[in-house]
């Protein structure tokens, strides 16, 4: 039987988290999962010498793989290639967390509980019992100002849509289709919750301490900032039902046809139709296909 529990981390520039960020995330897995899990280290090139340090860890881990990238794409491309990897190894549940110990390991066992009775399991610093540490005071009202921009945009009640520790069952990726995802970095996280609420999944939000990375350099920035302005009101109206209907006149079956207008086309993937090209990221080049190490 293969693992069901696959984790995978994005990486760029993560040298001098990866090695300790692993060796707990493995150590937590194996408490809540034992024997039925596997980590993924997702590289995009990074020059500081993480991939190769993931390699090494691979050879030294059992349960540890390494998908190298060829350059530095962005964090939606890179959830969309971890998702692809795990759903294509038969992952039944997928968890995304960063390298950067922001998301600390220790809350894996809760997530993957609350995933027994739940679609898609969100980290949460805003609901009761979580909380944000070491962020200075502009940045706490920014990431909570966005929150609530997010929510009332959308119309939901979910406190942390853009959080980027998630735990999520086959079934959501596989009835989203998050080749579609128009957007990149956290607006990636905002559709795709927004999605599986569209679609009639249940999400829950597990409270979480979210602690600001002490090593290597946050990949926060101001153009992915105004991509959430700008992308989160275009959210709206995604979704088409579509309704099959018998012979008779009675209706066979409903599902979800997802709406892309306007955006430049990805390739057919495992996840399902093309979608668009991630905002400000140009298409990858047939001939550069990502390498393996397992």
């Amino acid at each position: 039987m293969p693992p069901n529990v696959w984790l995978f981390l994005p990486t760029y520039n993560e040298a001098e988290n990866l090695e300790a960020i692993l060796r707990a995330t493995t150590e937590q897995l194996e408490a809540a999962a034992p024997g039925h899990w596997r980590v993924l280290v997702v590289d995009d090139a990074s020059p500081d010498g993480t991939g190769e340090i993931a390699d090494r860890l691979a050879r030294e881990l059992d349960g540890v793989e390494v998908l190298h990238r060829s350059g530095k794409g962005g964090l939606g491309p890179a959830y969309l290639a971890g998702f692809e990897y795990a759903l294509a190894r038969g992952a039944e549940l997928v968890i995304v967390m960063d390298a950067d110990f922001s998301h600390d390991p220790r809350h894996l066992p809760a997530m993957i509980a609350a995933a027994g009775h739940c679609d898609l399991v969100l980290g949460s610093r805003y609901v009761r019992g979580g909380q944000v540490v070491n962020w200075p005071p502009l940045r706490r009202v920014l990431s909570r100002s966005g929150s609530l921009y997010a929510r009332l945009m959308l119309g939901v009640q979910v406190r942390d849509l853009t959080a980027g520790f998630r735990c999520v069952h086959r079934r959501v990726l596989e009835s989203v289709d998050p080749s579609s995802l128009r957007a990149q970095g956290y607006v990636f996280n905002i559709e795709l919750t927004y999605r599986a609420l569209l679609a009639g999944f249940k999400v829950e939000e597990v409270p979480i301490c979210f602690r600001d990375r002490e090593e290597g350099e946050s990949k926060m920035s101001l153009p992915i900032a105004i991509e959430a302005l700008r992308l989160v009101p275009k959210l709206r109206g995604l979704r088409t039902n579509v309704v099959e209907q018998r012979s008779n006149g009675g209706v066979r079956n409903r599902r979800v046809r997802w709406r892309s207008p306007h955006w430049p086309r990805r390739r057919q993937g495992i996840l399902g139709a093309p979608g668009a090209d991630s905002a400000g990221e140009s298409a990858q080049d047939p001939d550069d296909r990502p390498s393996v190490r397992v």
